[in-house]
């Protein structure tokens, strides 16, 4: 058996857990604890909190190994797959019910989806603070969702994984959440709200 320190590959990791090696979980945690944890960590602000569902992901990816299918998603993909879920029920559980901004009718405008992004990614620290504090008015699967595709670059088709959505749909989801923040945005920086 190779060091712990040594590099080994995802296989290699997937058959030391699926083995009940402890090799396997060490490396699993060390490798990818702290992508998870800062996937968390965004939608749960209470550090305590996001710290035991990091833990409650791994403990679950490590008694449900063997449903694991490399074909469908890297190891990764997989355990952000079950954070996502442990941590969307842990803010249904938690938090007040909020109004999505899907059920709105304010987000459809006119705007330009290439006025949007530039309107949304201007780089003034002032309106970045307000569409993170308009972010943390979301309801936790949307706020995930913005997490996954702006914070941590991931593409649709790993979202759509992670999430058990349509790729398809998912992008059009996104797109009004983004005119629908948009527009909160306006609306505060006038004064409307």
């Amino acid at each position: 058996m190779r060091p712990i320190t040594s590099v080994i590959t995802e296989a290699e990791i997937v058959e030391a857990l699926r083995e009940g090696r402890r090799e396997g979980q060490v490396v699993a945690v060390s490798r990818y604890a702290e992508r998870i944890f800062a996937m968390i960590v965004r939608q749960v602000p209470d550090v305590m909190d996001a710290q035991e569902l990091t833990q409650d992901t791994f403990l679950r990816a490590f008694h449900r190994i063997d449903s694991y299918d490399a074909q469908k998603a890297s190891l990764s993909t997989w355990l952000c797959r079950i954070a996502y879920h442990l941590t969307i029920d842990f803010l249904r559980r938690r938090r007040p019910q909020m109004v999505s901004i899907e059920e709105s009718s304010a987000w459809q405008s006119d705007i330009s989806d290439e006025q949007l992004e530039e309107e949304l990614s201007t780089g003034r620290e002032e309106r970045i603070a307000k569409l993170e504090e308009l972010m943390d008015e979301l309801p936790g699967d949307e706020r995930m969702l913005l997490t996954l595709y702006y914070y941590e670059n991931r593409p649709l088709t790993e979202i759509a994984y992670i999430t058990g959505i349509n790729a398809k749909a998912l992008a059009n989801r996104l797109c009004r959440m983004r005119k629908k923040l948009y527009l909160k945005m306006i609306n505060h920086e006038e004064g409307n709200i």
